[in-house]
């Protein structure tokens, strides 16, 4: 209060304060004037009376003028009228009887409730400057006794029985209603009225020049608000009313006589103990108030005025006020000031910016902050202001809980608000960012954590990222991820340094789509080993960067999912490679610096090429109606840059598997294809703007020829009969010259720069491939609901009905293809009936009813045990445990055979898991047992041969029970021994069944 004061007292003794009586915008809830820019921050459409009165000559009573209102309730308030000498009248008695000048007249409605009116009155003195303004309305906005017919009535209720008692009178020309934008009261949502009020104001106008240089030294974003709205409001400043009719504030501190001819402007606390003569603890009304001065003057004791701040007064003096300037921090505050940076909404141009801009210039003759960054309203989806009286937004409590804190930041932060213009707030844009975005960056995360996990499991290759050491793949993907992800950290630098978050964030969301549906769609063979180890770690160490590099970009705007994302990450950097602490937050991490290096606007351009090819192949398949799980025979790239065609001839594979199709042709040449350019007129735009020549300029459009169309196509304007068109008034399509033939075997489109055509003649052989991708469609949908991951080992059962239709011959003849791409054997019922089922469903395929069952384990055998299950195989001595019995073989087979002369025969038999999984992260239900081991212990009895099976298949602890046949009705005596050496023709199938243990809520 006492900075405010302070602020206050610079402004008085400066000369810039004043009293005088002004029409000001009125709250009647608030019983206070405002500030011109207050008025104009809540401006509603409303429909109000619009009615015509006539006013009847003082010469001649018999002739009246007319005015129109939409305020009725200003009429008893009226003193004269004003006309305009300029212009010319009539006047009308049912017809034109007499124009006339404006000059021979003297009147036109003026009131005391509108600032021209108030002007011209004092102008021409209907009313004196120094009297007290008339104003028969009282601070609650209802009539006082003067009005005598309406006295007690709020004014706006009192607008229909005023146009009742003007009809009454014969003064009521016309009624209706009209609807305009009217100033409704920030703080209490009522209507504002415009009246003549004294008030203490602060002088402006004159420093309108000063105010708009200061304005050009700071850097705006958006930069036009800086020259278009704030500009222009600073261009129509007027002085400015602090004075405000209430009792909470910070009290205006002028001692004043009762002429007001003397007045004491007190700016400190010291200063008023001194003037007063009295301790002051405290700088509220309900303290100061009785408080009085001495006049100097011979005028008695000089009282407090009763006034305080304008609240936007003391919002004006924040910079000084938050460090007590000048009483506190003087050397602090001047060594800070102006600020660095402020950000706030549209709307405070009129408020916070303003009053800030003011007081600086006035106080210190400069700006008092350096950048800004101006934000749009979120309003209602209505476009509406939101409001909690109304409640027309959502909860924001249940947003956040239903799509997370980083969803809402991230749909406000990259929407229109941010270029300072307003957004409608619609909680399907929340919904949309977190399915467009947060669940595909998600699941690039999730899927390199689960390849990492595999690459453990099944190779014990333990995946570390060492920046220093990793080497550089030669990988075009990889190489364009990693060019594309340097060259946003680089924009990302240079944008963010000039604040431009509205360029920043679409970018960092386009880079999601980038690395998800593109990067990690075309190497998810690569990342899941399947093109050798060395090329696998390469991509994943490609994707680990990338990932890494992406959550410390966006975790300034997404701050949780980075965090959760960097908690897991962290444990897979080389602590090697780490020269400093581990600060256990990404929020402590510094931004990545870019690698130039690894720039390369080559390779995005080829990669942006192959994009642009696949995408209009997509858009071919979208219009014909053909799935991409449905291959086609070829497709043909038209381009007349050669060294495009080299670009996309290089990422060939990426094409080929994107699209579906056999075969990828590139060529110059369209017209060996027939390809022509027809344009059809938009209708709706062609016909609003040409009207008349519509016709004859459709007509002529229509025999356009190809060649014009495809300069056109490459200027984006041409000259038909005489009209420039552009490129909204024309839809340009490919079309198939009739004697080429290719009209039935391809479909064309176009970007403009590249021409694709696909071959979709039918194909039998390509359509029973697609039938088998929509069977592993339905499996891999299948295996997500089961909440399986890539490394769980499963076997998938299935049937068609009716047996040996279409769907079951297809299946049969792609067996092989499914499983190389679902990795899981598939098997036609019956499902064993002690599988352990993980999940099943029943679904429609090509007419045909199709039943699959996902079964836990690598392959449950059914069928008895090919060859004996005792048998001699020539096994070298490389076991890793020596002393042991048990060589685990994780596929089922048999040990393979060596015919090396120095191998030692070894008998061993094969053991089969029935009823449960292994455990311990063993795989498989198939193993071998040495009975007789080379260098190891010899002979085996049925306790041990229980200890050997429970070692390899994990399940120490757990009861086992062996069995002679897979259906559990042969059980091998306790008592049997297993001779160290077999021979002969003697058979044993050794099954195993797992017993529950207590803790077991089911049977495995």
């Amino acid at each position: 209060m006492t900075s405010s004061r302070w602020v206050f007292k610079q402004l008085y003794d400066k000369g810039l304060v004043y009293r005088g009586v002004k029409v000001m915008p009125f709250s009647t809830a608030c019983n206070t004037p405002l500030s011109n820019f207050e008025s104009h921050q809540n401006y509603k459409d409303v429909q109000d009376p619009s009615i015509i009165v006539n006013f009847p000559l003082l010469e001649d009573e018999n002739v009246c003028l007319i005015a129109w209102t939409t305020t009725p309730w200003t009429l008893p308030s009226n003193l004269a009228l004003c006309v305009n000498p300029e212009l010319i009248y009539v006047k009308v008695k049912g017809y034109i009887r007499l124009p006339f000048s404006g000059a021979d007249l003297t009147a036109a409605a003026l009131c005391l409730f509108l600032q021209d009116d108030y002007r011209v009155c004092m102008e021409y003195d209907i009313i004196q400057r120094d009297s007290p303004p008339i104003c028969p309305v009282d601070s609650s906005g209802c009539f006082t006794s003067e009005v005598t017919h309406f006295a007690g009535q709020y004014v706006k209720d009192a607008d229909k029985n005023i146009i009742k008692w003007l009809k009454e009178n014969g003064r009521l020309v016309s009624a209706g209603s009209f609807k305009h934008s009217y100033p409704f009261c920030w703080r209490s949502d009522t209507p504002l009225i415009y009246k003549a009020v004294p008030s203490w104001f602060v002088r402006v106008e004159h420093m309108v020049k000063k105010l708009l240089d200061n304005n050009a030294k700071c850097y705006w974003v958006p930069e036009f608000v800086r020259e278009k709205r704030f500009g222009n409001w600073l261009r129509d400043a007027r002085d400015w009313a602090i004075s405000r009719n209430r009792y909470w504030g910070t009290p205006i501190p002028l001692w004043v006589s009762d002429d007001f001819e003397e007045v004491v402007c007190v700016g400190s606390m010291a200063e008023l103990e001194e003037l007063t003569g009295s301790k002051v603890t405290d700088l509220h009304r309900e303290s100061i108030d009785q408080l009085t001065i001495l006049s100097r003057c011979g005028k008695g004791k000089l009282k407090r005025v009763s006034e305080v701040f304008d609240c936007w007064f003391e919002s004006g003096s924040m910079p000084y006020a938050q460090v007590h300037y000048p009483f506190e921090n003087r050397r602090d505050f001047e060594d800070t000031f102006p600020a660095d940076f402020i950000a706030e909404g549209i709307d405070q141009t009129r408020g916070w910016f303003y009053t800030l801009l003011v007081l600086s210039t006035a106080l210190f003759g400069k700006p008092p902050f350096k950048n800004v960054i101006v934000n749009g309203l979120v309003l209602a989806s209505d476009g509406q202001k939101m409001s909690k009286r109304k409640k027309n937004y959502p909860d924001p409590s249940l947003i956040v809980q239903n799509y997370g804190a980083d969803a809402l930041r991230l749909y406000l932060i990259n929407s229109p608000v941010v270029r300072a213009e307003n957004l409608r707030f619609k909680e399907e844009g929340v919904r949309d960012v977190l399915k467009d975005v947060f669940l595909p960056w998600y699941n690039a995360y999730r899927f390199l954590v689960q390849n990492v996990q595999r690459l453990h499991k099944e190779e014990n290759i333990q995946f570390l990222y060492n920046e220093s050491t990793a080497k550089l793949s030669g990988n075009i993907m990889d190489k364009w991820i990693q060019s594309f992800t340097q060259s946003l950290i680089q924009f990302f630098k240079v944008e963010m340094a000039a604040y431009r978050l509205y360029t920043v964030v679409p970018k960092l969301v386009k880079f999601v789509d980038m690395l998800t549906n593109w990067y990690v769609r075309t190497n998810r063979r690569r990342l899941k080993g399947e093109s050798g180890m060395e090329d696998c770690v390469w991509a994943l160490e490609t994707l680990f960067s990338v990932l890494f590099s992406m959550c410390r970009l966006m975790a300034p705007f997404t701050p949780f999912i980075t965090e959760m994302m960097y908690q897991n990450l962290r444990h897979l950097i080389d602590p090697a490679s780490v020269e400093e602490k581990d600060p256990g937050s990404i929020h402590y991490l510094m931004l990545p610096q870019v690698r130039e290096a690894l720039i390369d606007s080559r390779i995005e351009s080829a990669v942006s090429r192959m994009q642009s090819v696949i995408e209009l192949g997509r858009v071919i398949r979208d219009r014909k109606t053909l799935p991409v799980k449905y291959p086609l025979r070829e497709v043909v790239v038209i381009h007349q840059d050669s060294e495009a065609l080299q670009d996309i001839q290089s990422l060939q594979k990426y094409i080929v598997e994107e699209l579906n199709v056999r075969q990828l042709t590139l060529s110059t040449e369209k017209d060996k294809y027939g390809i022509r350019l027809r344009a059809e007129p938009d209708h709706v735009i062609l016909g609003r703007r040409l009207k008349g020549a519509f016709k004859a300029v459709t007509a002529s459009i229509k025999e356009l020829r190809s060649e014009q169309l495809e300069t056109f196509q490459r200027t984006g304007s041409i000259m038909v009969d005489g009209h420039e068109l552009h490129e909204e008034d024309l839809r340009l399509m490919y079309t198939f010259d009739q004697t080429s033939g290719m009209g039935t075997q391809y479909e064309a489109h176009s970007d403009a720069q590249v021409l694709v055509l696909l071959d979709i003649t039918p194909d039998q052989s390509m359509v029973d491939e697609g039938v088998a991708r929509e069977v592993i469609n339905r499996i891999q949908k299948l295996r997500k609901k089961g909440h399986l991951v890539p490394s769980d080992e499963i076997a998938v059962y299935y049937s068609s009905e009716p047996a040996g239709d279409y769907l079951d011959k297809v299946i049969q003849a792609h067996t092989d293809f499914i499983l190389a791409t679902t990795k899981a054997p598939l098997k036609p019922y019956p499902v064993p009936k002690n599988a352990s089922i993980i999940v099943q469903e029943r679904t429609q395929l090509k007419g045909s009813d199709l039943d699959l069952t996902i079964v836990r384990g690598v392959e449950i055998c059914t069928a008895p045990l090919t060859g004996p299950v005792c048998a001699y195989v020539n096994l070298k001595v490389n076991l890793s445990n020596k002393h042991g019995k048990t060589l685990l073989v994780n596929s089922g087979a048999s040990p393979t055979e060596m015919n090396a002369p120095d191998a030692l025969m070894c008998p061993y038999i094969n053991l089969q898991l029935i009823n449960a999984s292994p455990a311990e992260c063993h795989s498989g239900g198939m193993g071998t047992l040495l009975l007789a081991n080379p260098v190891g212990q010899n002979g085996l009895h049925y306790p041990g041969l229980l200890t050997e099976t429970a070692k390899m298949f994990g399940l120490r602890g757990r009861r086992l029970k062996v069995y002679m046949d897979e259906d559990f009705t042969e059980g091998m005596s306790d008592l049997k021994l297993i001779p160290p050496q077999l021979g002969g023709t003697e058979c044993w199938k050794c099954t195993f069944h797992v017993v529950p243990s207590s803790a077991s809520m089911v049977p495995l």
